[in-house]
């Protein structure tokens, strides 16, 4: 009887230690775990979920804040799904919080990181109409934007191609092809054309040559045309010092005559008044001349008239030649 009473015993015990595990464990789950995260939706429509299985982790700043607790597809929306999450609450969730799906390339496990924007926005707490939790919104994952851009490259390449394969058509192939025979007599010619090239430049090296040496002697022969100028410009600076001294007495020669001119232009300014005196008597006296031969030239004019006609002088003048207010004898 004692045995079956110990055996009772401890599968009680067992039995009641196995309760209170179980009943903690939910506590935890239902009790400490609600008190410690914040659960949030983020609807997925525009990134692919390659990787990402429940309980994959939620990232901010690198740091595990959280993970995947549920997705659903949408059935409102075709390429829209729906992913569960809790973070932890001391991880700042804002209103402008953005959730993009990153990846690892060699394990191909993907994560959910969250990215808050500058400057950060308030608490995000308000649940939209139909959600069971607040909305994350979905931002644009930088692999979107690499896979974007190789699209775009792709695209570009491809149209490129197209191009090249337009343009490398029969006709153009044969433009081609006697484009490069161009170009290959062109060379030629060139490769001819810088053999001539090379033997100018020898010769241009000569001539610079001599030139050096023309040079040179020019140098020498300007040193000595210094030296003659030198010796020139001191027999030119005894010229003019001799030059001064000749003009300063050609200056007092000048003074000199200056002076005797003066003396010279009032004699001849007294000559040219005696002159003038005489002049003026002799003008005088060349009137009175004048006058006394006009009156004997007229008496003579009449005793010439007088003897063309011998009557006239005997008897006198006739009527015809009377002048004004004579009358006959």
């Amino acid at each position: 009887m004692e045995a079956e009473a110990r055996y009772t015993f401890v599968g009680a015990s067992v039995l009641a230690l196995m309760a209170a595990l179980v009943a903690a464990v939910v506590w935890l789950k239902t009790t400490g775990g609600q008190s410690n995260f914040t659960r949030f939706t983020v609807n997925f429509e525009k990134q692919a979920l390659d990787g990402l299985e429940i309980g994959a982790d939620v990232r901010l700043r690198g740091i595990k804040v959280g993970r995947v607790d549920d997705y659903a597809l949408s059935a409102s929306a075709l390429n829209r799904v729906s992913v569960g999450i809790r973070v932890d609450n001391r991880a700042p969730v804002r209103i402008n919080t953005v959730a993009v799906v990153t990846r690892n390339f060699v394990t191909g496990i993907a994560a959910i990181t969250l990215v808050n924007p500058d400057p950060p926005g308030v608490a995000l707490v308000d649940v939209p109409e139909g959600e069971r939790y607040p909305v994350i919104a979905e931002g644009r994952s930088d692999l979107d934007e690499i896979a974007g851009r190789v699209n775009k490259v792709g695209d570009m390449a491809s149209e490129a191609l197209v191009n090249i394969n337009q343009m490398l058509d029969a006709d153009n192939r044969a433009a081609v092809m006697d484009t490069v025979r161009n170009l290959r007599d062109l060379t030629a010619g060139l490769k001819t054309r810088l053999g001539a090239l090379d033997t100018t430049l020898a010769r241009v090296g000569t001539a610079a040559t001599t030139v050096g040496t023309g040079a040179a002697e020019l140098g020498r022969s300007g040193t000595r045309i210094a030296a003659v100028a030198e010796r020139g410009s001191e027999r030119l600076d005894s010229t003019l010092a001799e030059a001064e001294r000749t003009l300063a007495e050609a200056r007092l020669a000048l003074q000199q005559v200056s002076k005797a001119s003066g003396a010279i232009q009032q004699q001849a300014q007294a000559t040219a008044r005696r002159l003038e005196d005489t002049a003026a008597s002799v003008d005088d006296q060349l009137g009175a001349a004048v006058s006394e031969l006009r009156v004997s030239v007229e008496a003579a004019t009449r005793v010439l008239d007088r003897l063309r006609e011998p009557r006239s002088a005997l008897l006198g003048p006739s009527k015809a030649q009377l002048g004004p207010g004579e009358k006959a004898p």
